[in-house]
C-alpha cells in the first residue's frame, strides 16, 4: 500500500477539461498535502458522489479540510486512517480558438430577397465556470474530458441561437458582413443562460464570415456591375466600338460586317443627335436664302438683323428685339403689334412689310 504525500496535476497539454487523478495503489492519509495550482480545482468524490472542491491553493489534508468527504465516510473519530478517494483536477482556464460553423443552411427571412439560405463560420472560446455543476452535469466520472468530448454539443447550441440573434436583429442579409461584432455579441448573450446551466461561460463569440448561395451571389455580381454600366454608358459605347474597329483591323474581311454590327449603333445615335442639334439651330434662325420682310433683301441663315434696314429677322420683336412664338399678333414684352392686314386682299403680313407678298398692295 501506497501513501500518497503530495497530490498535484502539472497539465502539459491544450485540450484536457477534465483529469482524474491516477490512484494506482495508493491510498490519501491524513498529512498528505494537496497543491492546486492556478486554474485549475480539485473535487474529491467518495463512490461517484462528488463531495469537497478545492480552489487553488496548498492544503495539508485532515478532518477540517475535507469535512464533507469526513462526513461521507462516516469517520467515528475523524480522518485518521489512510482511505482512497477519487481525486479530480478540473482545468477552468480559457479554451481558445474553437471552431464552430452551421452544418445545414439557416433560413433568415429578408426583407429584399425573401426567404435566404446562409451558413456562417467562427471561433468561439470558452472555460468552466463552476466545476461542481460541470462535474455534475457533463463530465461525471469519466477519467478523462477534453474539448472535443463538448464541441459538438456546442454547435448545436450554436445553430439555435444564431437563428433567434439574427432574426430579432432585422438586419438585412446585404448588411450582416458590416455587423459581424453586433451579431456575435447578441448570440453570445443569448447563448449564457444555456451554457451557465452546464457551469461553463461564454467568453467571446465570433462571426468570420456568412456564405450566401450561389445564385444569390451571381444575381448580386450581375446587379454591380449592372449599376456601373448604367452610370458609365457612353464610355462602354465608345470602348466598344474602338474594340470592334481593333477586330476589323485584324480580320480585313469582317471590316464591313464590324462596322455595321459594332459601331451601327453607336454612329446611329451620333447621327441623329447631330440632326436634332441642327433642326433646333434652324427653328430659331432664318432659312439660307431668305428675305428681310421690311426692305426685302436677301439675308444669312445666321444673321439676327437685315443688313440693309437693321430691322430684327426671325421670331423677334421688330421694336425691343426679345424673342416672341411664331404666330404671335403681339409681342409679350412691349406690345408692339407683329401682324398687318393688306387692305386690298385682307391677308395678314409682318408688321413693317412695305408690300403685299400676295397681291403687291403697297403697304
Amino acid at each position: 500500500m501506497g501513501i500518497l504525500k503530495n497530490i498535484e496535476w502539472t497539465d502539459d497539454s491544450s485540450n484536457t477539461i477534465v483529469y482524474k487523478y491516477e490512484m494506482k495503489n495508493d491510498y490519501v492519509s491524513k498529512g498528505s498535502v494537496l497543491t492546486v495550482r492556478d486554474s485549475q480545482v480539485a473535487i474529491f468524490a467518495h463512490k461517484g458522489k462528488m463531495a469537497d472542491v478545492f480552489l487553488p491553493g496548498y492544503y495539508k489534508l485532515d478532518t477540517e479540510s475535507v469535512p464533507v468527504l469526513t462526513t461521507l465516510m462516516s469517520w467515528k473519530y475523524g480522518f485518521e486512517n489512510p482511505f482512497r478517494s477519487d481525486i479530480y483536477f478540473v482545468n477552468t482556464r480559457q479554451f481558445t480558438g474553437c471552431k464552430w460553423g452551421t452544418a445545414n443552411p439557416i433560413i433568415i427571412r429578408d426583407a429584399d430577397y425573401g426567404a435566404v439560405r446562409v451558413r456562417g463560420y467562427g471561433t468561439y472560446a470558452f472555460r468552466v465556470k463552476d466545476a461542481f455543476v460541470f462535474m455534475q452535469e457533463l463530465s461525471g466520472t469519466h477519467s478523462s474530458f477534453r474539448t472535443e468530448d463538448i464541441t459538438s454539443y456546442i454547435k448545436s447550441i450554436v445553430v439555435s441561437a444564431i437563428s433567434d440573434a439574427i432574426g430579432e436583429s432585422g438586419i438585412p442579409i446585404l448588411d450582416m458582413a458590416g455587423n459581424l461584432l453586433e451579431l456575435g455579441a447578441a448570440v453570445r448573450t443569448a447563448m449564457q443562460p444555456t451554457f451557465e446551466k452546464l457551469g461553463l461561460e461564454l467568453t467571446n463569440f465570433v462571426f468570420e464570415n456568412f456564405s450566401l448561395p450561389k445564385e444569390l451571389e451571381e444575381a448580386l455580381d450581375k446587379n454591380t456591375s449592372l449599376g456601373m454600366m448604367r452610370g458609365n454608358m457612353d464610355v462602354y459605347t465608345r470602348m466598344a466600338q474602338a474594340d470592334a474597329l481593333k477586330e476589323a483591323a485584324k480580320n480585313p474581311g469582317m471590316a464591313g460586317a464590324t462596322m455595321g454590327a459594332g459601331l451601327g449603333f453607336g454612329m446611329g445615335s451620333m447621327f441623329g443627335d447631330m440632326m436634332r442639334r441642327d433642326a433646333s439651330e434652324a427653328s430659331s434662325a432664318p432659312a439660307a436664302g431668305a428675305t428681310c420682310p421690311s426692305c426685302g433683301a436677301k439675308v444669312s441663315a445666321s444673321a439676327k438683323f437685315c443688313p440693309d434696314c437693321g430691322k430684327p429677322l426671325g421670331n423677334v420683336c421688330p421694336r425691343c428685339g426679345k424673342p416672341v412664338k411664331a404666330g404671335a399678333k403681339f409681342c409679350p414684352d412691349c406690345g408692339q403689334p407683329l401682324t398687318a392686314s393688306c387692305p386690298k386682299c385682307g391677308k395678314s403680313v409682318p408688321a413693317g412689310t412695305k408690300f403685299c407678298p400676295d397681291c403687291g398692295e403697297k403697304l
